[in-house]
């Protein structure tokens, strides 16, 4: 079980991001979860601003995509009904606020990347694009969002 996985590893899913706009966290279409572009939001809040490469560390930014993709996560298990409905992951897509000369962006997601494969294992494997960025909401480092099968039967 996701959960189960991740308090192992010393994580928890936290509470589902609610839209700030008008749009929803995740649509199910077919078979398939699109999860919106999720932030680092600790209790609501964006817990780091800035650039990476400038005012953010790679590490902080690191740490920033383990947050989204909690976050994701959860919002994804929320509109599921349970973390056993996920079949596996298909793709990640990364936004990272980089300062001029950054380009580390995959070192970035690939904190998130190992977070999934750690907690749902082959399922969690996925493809991927980690974008440099000039700015994001609320002044974040970082922003994920991710497509996910879901389990029909």
């Amino acid at each position: 079980m996701l959960e189960d996985k991740l308090k192992a590893l010393g994580y928890s899913l936290p509470e589902p991001a609610k839209p700030a706009f008008e749009y929803v966290p995740v649509v199910v279409h077919q078979g398939i979860a699109y999860v919106s572009g999720q932030l680092p939001k600790v209790d609501g809040e964006t817990q780091l601003g800035g650039k990476v490469g400038a005012e953010v560390t790679l590490e902080q930014a690191e740490e920033a995509a383990r947050i989204c993709i909690l976050q994701g996560l959860a919002c994804l298990v929320d509109a599921l009904g349970s973390s056993a409905n996920i079949e596996r992951i298909i793709k990640v897509n990364g936004y990272v606020a980089s300062a001029p000369g950054f380009n580390d962006q995959p070192k970035v997601l690939n904190a998130a990347s190992s977070l999934l494969v750690d907690a749902l294992g082959e399922a969690g494997r996925h493809a991927r694009a980690a974008v440099g960025v000039a700015e994001l909401p609320r002044n974040a480092p970082v922003e994920i969002e991710m497509i996910a099968a879901v389990k029909t039967s």
